[in-house]
């Protein structure tokens, strides 16, 4: 069987897909082995087999046997229209998704998933059912399936992609870069303009009214990369680093503004992220930053001014520092169940927004939530955007915690550091990374072993959360309410069962 990708779906294969599909269901549905269809229509069992699996499609004369066999018209089966059982399978194979969606990725091929869909098409349909209602029911959008998709993959992986670090090490090396403690703007610069032939541009985008929210924009005819201005060093140095990934790996289907405002393919978001996950490993050798991270978490004592130098050691932002963290912890510690949160509060610290996420592993808590649910305030994700509003703006608050899990022995440390929201400087962006407290934890953070980590009790969110007395909370527990309620509703119903 040749390995077949969602990618390739034209029209030919969608036709002899659902045309196989339809084979099989009829197939079935009269109660024919593949022995006594053969003795009906002439058509040999292996040649049966091949048009059900999809790699063929039958001449006219066969098709017209098959109809008869299975008493249905020759327009019947060469229809894409389909029976109602396996409509919603047939509803995919005519839809968009199969040829958006990276089934390659994941080490599937769509005969494969053929397979699986012929096979047991009820529950298939059921799952495709709940998937397209909840796509429906949460306005879900190809963009959102490609970010899933993203996470999934980087979480394959452990977030670690050994092709790019090399990518990265050889390019410092060709540079050289790999000595240097600190990247600068304008060695990056000159390779741009030396190497590839791209000049920067710095006047163009403060220049224009309504493009003064976009941080750069790559013209791929003038060879013209156009930055806006305000930008920190470590931010224009990501910008520059990140265009260089684009140049360096060839990139083609790529986005040319810093934020995509539309993602047009699964392949550009990949390739984005390809793109970023290049600029910080140059930024930040594994390297190097494995050693400074040691010496911090092997440390007696958490030293929140030496993990915060860090920024500018490598001149990072802070969430580069995190994103990077994620990478080098899984590979270079065995630090494997952690995660990720970014998290955006309003001035009033009523509304705390959930906008990036990333679970190494496992599922870890807290993960987004579409029910509009509040985050529990004893995380110190939330806590830190407290500290950081009685700081100025412009000052990082950077806080450190061990969360223990309400009624379960699950514990985390989490390191979080809040900052301004860049389009807004009232509101508050924080960082945190948490690492599942476990014994492999153990043995590489010395300062777990102190008591000066303040330990404190949370849940996923105020509306499931049984925390009596909780001075942070928000709402009452009004999930929780409505299942004691169902529960004594079911105690009162079993009353009379045994009365």
């Amino acid at each position: 069987m040749c390995y077949f990708t969602a990618a390739m779906l034209g029209e030919k294969e969608r036709i002899r897909l659902i045309f196989a599909l339809k084979i099989k269901y009829l197939r079935v549905k009269n109660d024919l082995s593949y022995h006594r269809l053969s003795d009906v229509t002439g058509l040999s069992k292996s040649y049966l087999h091949d048009i059900e699996k999809g790699r063929k499609y039958p001449k006219i004369d066969k098709i017209n046997a098959l109809a008869s066999a299975f008493d249905v018209t020759y327009d019947d089966l060469v229809s894409t229209a389909a029976p109602g059982k396996i409509k919603p399978i047939v509803d995919i194979l005519n839809s968009d998704f199969l040829k958006v969606f990276p089934l390659e990725l994941f080490g599937l091929d769509l005969y494969r998933l053929f397979d699986l869909f012929s096979s047991t098409p009820d529950k298939i349909n059921a799952f495709i059912s709940t998937v397209i209602k909840i796509t429906r029911n949460y306005q879900l959008t190809n963009e959102h399936f490609y970010a899933v998709a993203l996470r999934s993959y980087q979480e394959m992986h452990d977030n670690y992609f050994p092709a790019l670090e090399q990518a990265a090490q050889d390019f410092a090396s060709r540079h050289k870069l790999i000595n240097a403690n600190r990247i600068s703007a304008a060695a990056l610069a000159q390779i741009l303009e030396h190497a590839h032939g791209v000049v920067l541009d710095r006047e163009m985008l403060p220049k224009q009214i309504d493009l003064q929210h976009l941080r750069s924009y790559y013209s791929e005819r003038k060879r013209v990369l156009y930055l806006n201005e305000g930008f920190s060093e470590a931010q224009e140095n990501f910008l520059l680093a990140r265009e260089l990934a684009f140049q360096e790996l060839s990139i083609v289907d790529r986005p040319y503004m810093t934020r995509l405002a539309e993602v047009t393919s699964f392949d550009q978001l990949l390739n984005n992220f390809k793109a970023s996950y290049f600029a910080v490993a140059l930024l930040a050798n594994e390297h190097r930053l494995t050693e400074d991270l040691d010496r911090i978490l092997k440390s007696d004592s958490w030293n929140a001014s030496a993990f915060l130098a860090l920024t500018e050691k490598y001149s990072l932002t802070p969430e580069m520092l995190f994103q990077r963290m994620t990478n080098v912890l899984p590979k270079h510690f065995g630090i494997r169940d952690l995660f990720f949160l970014r998290l955006r509060a309003d001035e009033t610290l009523d509304q705390c927004d959930l906008t990036k996420e990333l679970h190494l592993s496992q599922l870890h808590n807290p993960y987004g939530n579409l029910r509009e649910e509040h985050y529990c305030r004893r995380w110190n994700s939330i806590q830190v955007i407290k500290q950081w509003k009685t700081l100025s703006p412009s000052d990082p608050a950077i806080d450190i915690q061990i969360s223990d899990y309400w009624k379960s022995d699950r514990s985390y440390l989490c390191i979080s550091l809040a900052h301004a929201d860049r389009a807004n400087s009232q509101k508050g962006v924080s960082l945190t990374i948490g690492m599942l407290v476990n014994e492999q934890l153990k043995k590489r953070v010395g300062f777990l072993r102190g008591s000066q980590i303040k330990k404190r009790t949370v849940n996923t969110t105020c509306e499931r959360c049984s925390i009596p007395d909780c001075e942070s909370r928000m709402k009452a527990p009004v999930i929780l309410q409505q299942k004691a309620a169902k529960a004594q509703l079911q105690e009162a119903i079993k009353s009379i069962e045994a009365y």
